[in-house]
């Protein structure tokens, strides 16, 4: 058996730096999506603790669960390894007091973190761990082992959702800390009242990309084709590989719904301020961003009820859950379509749910009491 490698032995630093890495999604990433968003804001949220840096820009992904790409990205990752031991070597006053990565799970372990960690001596800890012990088995099953073996490296396992948290919990190491930290966004100034209009405006924010994706969008047609007797019109904003598809699928309804491609930030918020309702089933979402900007616009909210849903969206407070399939979902949406009050109700909860639970500033100060102890 390999002797573990000694800790590298450096002078303390007088004020303690954060070393930051998503090995999903950098936040550098050139195409938009939450989990870019969600780093962009642990990021932000750090940056109010003290100095933070971007460790690295690897992105380790394996999305189709083939060992080739399994073995250059850990190699990669091991080089990252070596030339951050050396920066903090040769530099010392960037040497981080605490390492903290954003998303580890069977297709993005975090292959550097806690190699770099384990060697500085310094506390590791983990945002977002999905542990699936069942991927230790099949085509990511070295991908799966490493995720598992860098979350039970955590000092700390903050959990975004109810359903993560259990399984962090059923199978980590004794005495390791876990706790919630919900999803969290910088709320844009508070929306002004209006008027649902007429004919109601729905809205649809999601990537277009195969699997759950594509699938919800299959859905959410499904369920419209059973309100054509209804005044509504569908604003949808995104993009991606599965594009074609998704046009294919709302061609029928003609000049009633409208596909914008993906939008720059200015552009998007436009959409959430003249909307009336967010429509997004939300398929296997591990939370869903979209679901918190459009409460933070004070726009409600239309889902399919799961855990990952469940986690930022609370039924009849910003918006509705229902059941999974298109008949449930047509029912619940018809009914918010023929009851305005309904929704301005629900627009004004929306905004107040996310002010209290789910705005930047209060994540900031959870997140600066949970790593305190550990940067000390």
């Amino acid at each position: 058996m390999t002797a573990p490698l000694p800790r590298i032995a450096f002078p303390r630093i007088a004020v303690p730096r954060i070393a930051f890495y998503a090995p999903l999604k950098p936040v550098d990433h050139p195409i938009p999506s939450g989990d870019r968003q969600m780093a962009r804001l642990i990021l932000r949220a750090l940056e109010t603790i003290g100095p933070v840096e971007v460790a690295s820009g690897l992105r380790v992904y394996d999305g189709a669960g083939d060992p080739a790409i399994q073995a250059r990205l850990t190699a990669a990752a091991a080089a990252e390894c070596d030339r951050l031991l050396s920066l903090y070597a040769t530099e010392p006053e960037r040497r981080p007091a605490l390492w903290l990565s954003y998303h580890v799970y069977y297709k993005a372990p975090d292959l550097i973190g806690p190699a770099v960690a384990r060697r500085l001596g310094i506390p590791y800890v983990v945002v977002e761990a999905t542990r699936a012990r069942k991927r230790l088995t099949g085509p990511w099953s070295a991908f799966a082992a490493a995720a598992e073996a860098a979350i039970e490296a955590a000092a700390l396992v903050l959990c975004v959702s109810a359903r993560d948290r259990q399984a962090v919990e059923a199978y980590g190491p004794p005495g390791q800390r876990v706790a919630m930290l919900p999803p969290f966004l910088d709320l844009p100034p508070a929306p002004e009242v209006r008027e649902p209009t007429a004919p109601p405006r729905l809205l649809t924010v999601a990537m277009m990309r195969p699997g759950d994706k594509l699938a919800s969008y299959r859905l959410l047609a499904e369920a419209l084709q059973l309100l054509l007797a209804q005044p509504w019109t569908l604003d949808i904003v995104g993009d991606g590989p599965a594009a074609a598809e998704v046009a294919a699928l709302f061609a029928p309804f003609g000049p009633r719904v409208t596909l914008h491609g993906a939008c720059p930030p200015d552009s998007l918020a436009n959409h959430y301020r003249t909307a009336d309702l967010l429509v997004w089933p939300g398929l296997n979402e591990a939370f869903g961003m979209v679901y918190l900007e459009a409460q933070a616009h004070g726009v409600p909210v239309l889902a399919i009820d799961n855990a990952g849903t469940g986690t930022v969206i609370r039924d009849d407070v910003g918006g509705r859950l229902t059941g999974p399939a298109p008949e449930e979902f047509a029912a619940a949406l018809a009914a918010l379509l023929a009851d305005p009050p309904a929704l301005r109700a629900l627009g004004r909860s929306a905004r107040a749910h996310v002010e209290a639970h789910h705005a930047l500033t209060a994540a900031a100060d959870r997140l600066r009491g949970l790593l305190s102890g550990l940067m000390s």
